[in-house]
């Protein structure tokens, strides 16, 4: 297995046609937790199939770029990224509608996660919450307007708004505010007007850890893929579930058009879809499984967004409500929160 970092479009190009006579599967995916990832999917695929397996990691922006700078002569044969990105690149006619009879697991998945672009050219492998993360010890966290409490002022961090999870809390602070509209715009000005009780606007997961762990920030909203980073420590954190519920994401699989190595791909996909990866995956703690067949232990459960009643209950934010006013928001949010 060989692993590689997406970073410009000339080391796509270097990368040559012909890997499908080799059998050679060339896929994108996110850099986190790569060794455990090999060990739970891709190191066992490459027995099942008889191929080598190339890793190429980075981050969105630049996983996006290879993608879209190698279209004439595809470098990436499939991708997994948020329903966002993915939609970006269905727009410009950059992924292949997928063959679902290809996917023996495609009927068992979660509805939303069958067609979650709502024109064939994704299926969703795996589903995250988005809530808020806080010093049970030190204060009650019942409300997403919470985050703009005087109770949290200089003690609360927020998602900045390029990240996954910005826009997510945008959507779930307009909700707990009763703010109207798509822009957003009352509730980034009431952000903007916080801005001197937020200790920061993070970027990683792994930045606001260590604020929290520093006891420097005692509450802000998450990712449930980050929890073991907080469920682990000495520190009494907990998982706060708001009168306005809680928000969350899927991230998907995708494939891109004319790769010419269509056959392998279709087989990586429906071999991480099983009921037997998923399982697998969701033990180590790795993803939250989209296949609707696995069972996992209550233990495991508690670290995971898992079960048709948790996962049904999450207020998503359309994909393309986010790439539409993606651009307003960042304008806005410069204009009164940054300056």
């Amino acid at each position: 297995m060989k692993y590689l970092l997406a970073t410009t479009a000339a080391l796509g190009l270097i990368a040559g046609a012909g890997h499908a006579q080799d059998r050679t599967l060339t896929i994108s995916v996110y850099a986190f937790g790569q060794d455990a990832m090999a060990e739970a999917v891709f190191s066992p695929f490459e027995d099942v199939c008889g191929c080598e397996v190339v890793i190429e990691t980075g981050n969105s922006v630049e996983r996006m770029a290879k993608i879209e700078a190698n279209a004439a002569n595809p470098v990436i044969d499939m991708a997994v990224m948020s329903t966002q990105d993915a939609l970006s690149l269905a727009r410009q006619d950059l992924l292949q509608p997928l063959d679902v009879t290809q996917i023996s697991s495609h009927a068992d998945l979660y509805e939303a996660a069958k067609d979650p672009l709502g024109n064939g050219m994704a299926v969703g492998y795996s589903y995250y919450a988005t809530s808020i993360v806080y010093r049970s010890d030190l204060v009650t966290v019942d409300s997403w307007a919470d985050l703009l409490s005087d109770d949290l002022a200089g003690r609360v961090a927020l998602p900045n708004i390029t990240g996954t999870q910005g826009p997510l809390t945008l959507m779930m602070l307009s909700n707990a505010l009763g703010h109207e509209g798509a822009d957003y715009a009352q509730t980034i000005n009431a952000i903007g007007e916080s801005g001197d009780d937020i200790v920061t606007f993070y970027n990683r997961s792994s930045e606001l850890a260590q604020l929290m762990l520093q006891e420097e920030v005692i509450a802000a909203p998450v990712g449930r893929f980050a929890w073991s980073r907080f469920s682990g420590a000495d520190l009494p954190f907990a998982w706060a579930e708001p009168t306005e519920g809680q928000t969350g994401g899927m991230n998907v699989m995708v494939m891109t058009k004319g790769n010419g190595n269509e056959e392998l791909a279709y087989q990586f996909m429906d071999y991480w879809l099983s009921v037997e990866v998923q399982t697998r995956i969701a033990e180590a703690k790795l993803d939250s499984p989209a296949n609707t067949n696995v069972v996992v232990s209550d233990e495991i459960a508690k670290s995971l967004t898992y079960g048709a009643e948790l996962i049904n209950s999450l207020t998503m934010l359309d994909p393309a409500a986010i790439i539409d006013n993606r651009e307003a928001w960042v304008e806005r949010w410069n204009e009164n929160v940054v300056n």
